[in-house]
């Protein structure tokens, strides 16, 4: 009887002692109150995930692994970008393997929530070689750029500065 009891035991602490995943992204654009409620609510509504954002630093702690991924996966879909040490859930941009040049493209997806945003955002952009013209408002959800540019230069420079976002040719 004692034998059966003490597995018992051991299989309800090995449950119990489950290791929790942690994920540091780091170099996400967190300039506001906006940007930090933004990322936290992100992954709010995903069972047994904590996300928390001090400065440029994002740690995600959930109870599993899949959780952790999907928690990166709506946290770049709000529009942020960080990179992080773990292979299995690290944020990828999604850089296209094209280098195909683009004359127009509408941004959807970054976060904008205020002017530093913008600012940030701007400086990104702007610094995308054949960008000369780009139209970036606070609060809202897409903007554009032209010139003749690629796909992946644009995607790069504002992972570089912390954003997310699809490109629309």
């Amino acid at each position: 009887m004692k034998k059966p009891l003490f597995i018992s035991l051991c299989l309800l602490f090995a449950g119990v002692a489950r290791a929790e995943t942690t994920v540091t992204l780091e170099g996400v654009h967190n300039c506001c109150k906006g940007c930090t409620n933004g990322i936290v609510k992100a992954a709010s509504g995903l069972k047994d995930v904590t996300v928390t954002a001090e400065g440029e630093t994002v740690t995600i702690v959930s109870k599993s692994k899949s959780n952790a991924k999907k928690a990166v996966e709506a946290i770049m879909e709000a529009g942020y970008y960080g990179k992080s040490s773990e292979a299995e859930t690290t944020a990828s941009s999604s850089l296209p393997k094209t280098e195909k040049k683009l004359t127009a493209a509408t941004v959807t997806g970054a976060h904008l929530c205020c002017q530093k945003c913008v600012n940030a955002m701007t400086e990104a952009v702007k610094s995308v070689p054949g960008v000369t013209e780009y139209n970036i408002v606070n609060k809202e959800k897409t903007f554009t750029v032209k010139g003749e540019f690629s796909e992946s230069d644009l995607l790069a420079s504002m992972n570089k500065a912390g954003f997310h976002g699809t490109v629309a040719k």
